[in-house]
């Protein structure tokens, strides 16, 4: 009688076990991207306009932005986004240490992004609109904010998900300014 105790009673061990080696196996603070160590994704996006009246121009910004032979920073952010506000301290640090970051505001509103940049201060040397969010479906994002770090020859090389704190602020300035 004391077998049928026994057998279940493994198991759950064993079932226990293994999933407490894979929830400590890996960094849970990384998940997997599958851009990284490949060239980004085509995209084709408005740019916004932060000094004039009209909320879109007629500029684009392409991946072959991307593709200049400078190291960039893409960020992923929005104004409705509130961690994208608590980060904003770190991209204004990367920019005045002279970080080339680009901005793709995510679903939202051309005047809430102009907004939110003219009260925080504009840390991009370019923001694209990516209005219905198909660009960051094709980078895989999870949500914003995100940032990837792309190298001059437009290859992916890390992503941080979530926003910036001072240790990632750190790894983006070892990797763009070695």
């Amino acid at each position: 009688m004391r077998g049928v105790y026994v057998v279940p009673v493994t198991l759950f061990f064993l079932l226990a076990s293994f999933f407490a080696l894979a929830l400590y196996s890996n960094d849970g603070d990384e998940l997997p991207s599958m851009l990284i160590g490949h060239e980004v994704r085509p995209f084709d996006l408005p740019k916004l306009s932060l000094n004039s009246d009209t909320e879109i121009v007629e500029d684009r910004i392409t991946d072959a932005d991307l593709k200049d032979g400078r190291m960039t920073v893409v960020n992923f952010w929005a104004s409705w986004c509130g961690p994208c506000r608590i980060e904003h301290a770190s991209l204004m640090g990367l920019q005045k240490s002279g970080v080339r970051i680009l901005g793709v505001n995510y679903k939202d509103e051309a005047v809430d992004a102009q907004k939110f940049l003219t009260d925080l201060g504009n840390p991009f040397e370019m923001v694209a609109v990516d209005r219905d969010g198909r660009v960051g479906i094709d980078w895989g994002i999870t949500g914003v904010p995100e940032t990837f770090v792309v190298n001059g020859a437009g290859q992916v090389v890390a992503r941080t998900v979530g926003p910036l704190g001072a240790s990632d602020v750190k790894d983006i300035l070892r990797m763009v300014k070695p």
